[in-house]
This record gives structure tokens, C-alpha cells and sequence, in this order.
């Protein structure tokens, strides 16, 4: 029996770079969902717990696996996306350095919560579904260190949500980090493989 082509829903280099490291056969094509059309329909809680951005994860990423798996019959389509949450304030990514700087400035001293959302679906429908969270406390690092980091990172601080990457420089930004490191960087890479093997995907 032939395993369905795994196609992945994003237009995420690191995504694709931990499929790819871990031995996976894939393609990638960006979904061009609206997400802010989703997120608008979130905005209006005056809840903003963090269910419900779990669940809003869930949302992004369920949309984006829908919209390429109506272009792609019989394949495996992983959708993921990822939300951060601070004292009960959710983050985009920043559009210009002046809006990540103002961002860490307020992640300073302080814990915040990357949401995870993952799914899987086939022919139109969800056969599986994750959320997981990942605890980050940034330590209060002087406004010179922030200087020379956003100086040494570049735009790279505008393709993440949290204005870091792990893997570099951003990881002197923290204090402690609490949840698996794949979740961190957006995809719960061993619950995923762990469903791959039970759809043939992946040899088990």
C-alpha cells in the first residue's frame, strides 16, 4: 500500500528545515490563508485566556491545512501555527525594528507563553490535532544589550513572534524556558512523527 505525499502547510523555513533534518519526504506550499481575517474573529474576547489562544492556534493552524489540502486530493497535510501570549496580551510579529524593540522591552523580566497549534488533514477533513505551550522568562537585560542584539540579529527579529531565534543570539535574552524545544521553534516535531508512523508516513 502506498503512503500519502506529506505536503507541509507553511511558508516557514525553520518548519521545513525540522522535517527536513528529521529525514521526512515533503513538500511545502503556503497556504495564503487571511490570517488576520481569523485572529479578527478572537479579538473582540474579553476573555484571552490561554485556552483560548490555544484554541486560536488550532484555528491558524486547521485553516491553512484546509485551504492546501483542497488543491491537494489524497495527501497528508501537517498545518501549524503558533501564537505568543504576555500577561494576557497577544503578539504578532513585529513590522519594523521600532515595534520588536518595544515588544522585548515588554517581554523583559517577564514569562511569556508560545501557543502552539498542529494538525493533520486529509481530503478536506482533520484526522488529528495538538496544541502545546512552551513557558519563556526573558531576564532583565540592560537597554544597551538590547541595542547591540537587535543590532547583531537584524531582520531576522521580524520572522518570529517572540523577536528571537533560539538556535542564535536570542537565547541570551533568557533566564529559563520551560517546554520541548521543538514546540518552541513551532512545530511539536515527536508527537507529529509519533502520528506520521500510524499514517505510513514514517517507518515505525
Amino acid at each position: 500500500m502506498t503512503s500519502p505525499s506529506l505536503i507541509l502547510a507553511s511558508g516557514s523555513a525553520v518548519r521545513r528545515k525540522l522535517l527536513a533534518d528529521a529525514g521526512l519526504a515533503f513538500t511545502a506550499e503556503d497556504s495564503r490563508v487571511d490570517e488576520d481575517a481569523i485572529k479578527a474573529g478572537f479579538a473582540d474576547s474579553d476573555r484571552n485566556t490561554e485556552e483560548e489562544t490555544d484554541e486560536l492556534a488550532l484555528k491558524l493552524a486547521e485553516a491553512k491545512a484546509l485551504a492546501v489540502s483542497a488543491r491537494n486530493e489524497s495527501a497528508l497535510v501537517i498545518g501549524a501555527d503558533q501564537i505568543l501570549s504576555c500577561e494576557g496580551r497577544r503578539y504578532d510579529k513585529p513590522k519594523s525594528m521600532e515595534e520588536a524593540r518595544a515588544n522585548l522591552l515588554a517581554f523583559r523580566g517577564r514569562p511569556h507563553i508560545l501557543h502552539s497549534g498542529l494538525v493533520l488533514v486529509k481530503d478536506g477533513g482533520a484526522v488529528w490535532n495538538l496544541t502545546a505551550r512552551a513557558t519563556l522568562t526573558m531576564r532583565e537585560f540592560s537597554e544597551e544589550f538590547l541595542d547591540a542584539y537587535l543590532a547583531e540579529a537584524g531582520d531576522r527579529v521580524m520572522k518570529s513572534v517572540g523577536c528571537y531565534q533560539l538556535e542564535g543570539p536570542g537565547v541570551q535574552l533568557f533566564e529559563k524556558i520551560e517546554g520541548d524545544y521543538f514546540s518552541i521553534l513551532g512545530l511539536p516535531l515527536l508527537p507529529l512523527l509519533d502520528e506520521l508512523r500510524r499514517h505510513g508516513v514514517v517507518r515505525s
